[in-house]
C-alpha cells in the first residue's frame, strides 16, 4: 500500500495513475481518493494523476487529537505530498474542503502550482454564515461520534446542495453515501472540529488571496448558494482568476457533471501550460 509521511509524522495513503505532467487532486470532507475516479480515468490518459486520503481518512493515519487538524495543516499536507513525490510543480485541483486547502496552498506556494482549480469553495466563509457553519461543524462531529458514520452519511447527503446529484445520478449518489459511511468517525469528527470549525473566513484573507500568482480557475454550481458569493470574492480578489458557474448543479460538481467539469479543467490546463490562463 503506497504511503508517504508528512513533516509532522502523519502517514498519508496515495494513488498514482498515468504519466506526464502531474495533477494533484485534493478531496472534499465527504470524499476521499475515490471521489476523483471520473477525473483520474479521463486525465490519466495524458497526465500523471495523484490522489491521496487526507489525515483522518483511512488508510491514512487518524491522529487522535483535533489539534492535529487545521487549515494550515491541510495546506501543508498538499506541499508534503508534492515533496514526498519529488514534484517541483503540479496542477492542483480541489473540491470544497480540498478547494480551501488548494487556495491556501496557492497563497503560500504559488510557485509550486502549474495552476490551481478550486471547485465548490466557500461554504461557511461568508460573514452571515460563518458562526453557524462553525456551530454546525461541531454538531456534526458530535453526531458522528455518538451515532456513527452510517447514520451521518444517510442524513448528510440529503441536504439541498447534494440533492441535485441524487436526482441526476441515483447510482452515483448511492455510491457516494456508501463511501462516506465507511469513513472513520473519529477522523471525520476531528476534521470537523480541528479544520472545518476553525478555518478562517476568506473575507479576512483579501491580501493573502491577492498575492496568488498561479493561474486560478474557480468553479461553482449554481445550486450551491453558499459558494456563489465567495467564488465571486475570489474572482474579484485574485488577479486574472477565471470563474465558471455550472448550471443546475450542486456541491459535488466533479461527480455530478464529470464530463463538463473535465472539459473546463482540461481547457484551463492547456491555457495555463501555454501561458495564456493568467494575465
Amino acid at each position: 500500500m503506497p504511503n508517504l509521511i508528512t513533516d509532522d509524522g502523519v502517514k498519508l495513503y496515495y494513488e498514482e495513475t498515468g504519466s506526464g505532467t502531474p495533477i494533484l487532486f485534493v478531496h472534499e470532507f465527504a470524499g476521499d481518493c475515490r471521489s476523483w475516479e471520473p477525473q483520474v480515468r479521463h486525465f490519466s490518459r495524458r497526465y500523471r494523476c495523484i490522489t491521496y486520503n487526507a489525515r483522518g481518512y483511512p488508510p491514512s493515519d487518524v491522529p487522535p487529537s483535533p489539534d492535529s487538524y487545521s487549515q494550515q495543516r491541510e495546506r501543508d499536507d498538499v506541499r508534503c505530498v508534492l515533496d514526498a513525490l519529488d514534484l517541483a510543480r503540479a496542477h492542483v485541483v480541489g473540491l470544497s474542503m480540498g478547494a480551501f486547502a488548494t487556495l491556501h496552498f496557492g497563497m503560500v506556494h504559488s510557485a509550486r502550482a502549474l495552476s490551481l482549480v478550486t471547485a465548490g469553495v466557500g461554504s461557511g466563509a461568508h460573514k452571515d454564515e460563518y458562526a453557524r457553519f462553525q456551530a454546525d461543524s461541531r454538531a456534526n462531529a458530535k453526531t458522528m461520534l455518538e451515532r456513527g458514520m452510517a447514520h451521518f452519511a444517510a442524513n448528510y447527503g440529503e441536504n439541498p446542495t447534494r440533492a441535485t446529484m441524487k436526482a441526476k445520478d441515483p447510482r452515483g449518489f448511492a455510491e457516494f453515501q456508501r463511501n462516506l459511511s465507511e469513513h472513520s468517525a473519529q477522523g471525520s469528527a476531528n476534521t470537523m472540529l480541528g479544520y472545518q470549525a476553525r478555518r478562517p473566513s476568506l473575507y479576512d484573507l483579501g491580501a493573502e488571496m491577492a498575492a496568488i500568482t498561479a493561474p486560478l480557475l474557480v468553479i461553482a454550481g449554481d445550486e450551491d448558494p453558499s459558494t456563489i458569493e465567495p467564488s465571486l470574492l475570489i474572482k474579484r480578489t485574485v488577479p486574472g482568476a477565471a470563474l465558471a458557474v455550472v448550471p443546475k448543479t450542486g456541491h459535488m460538481i466533479n461527480l455530478e457533471e464529470p464530463a463538463l467539469f473535465n472539459r473546463l479543467v482540461e481547457d484551463f490546463f492547456h491555457q495555463a501550460e501555454l501561458g495564456r490562463a493568467f494575465n
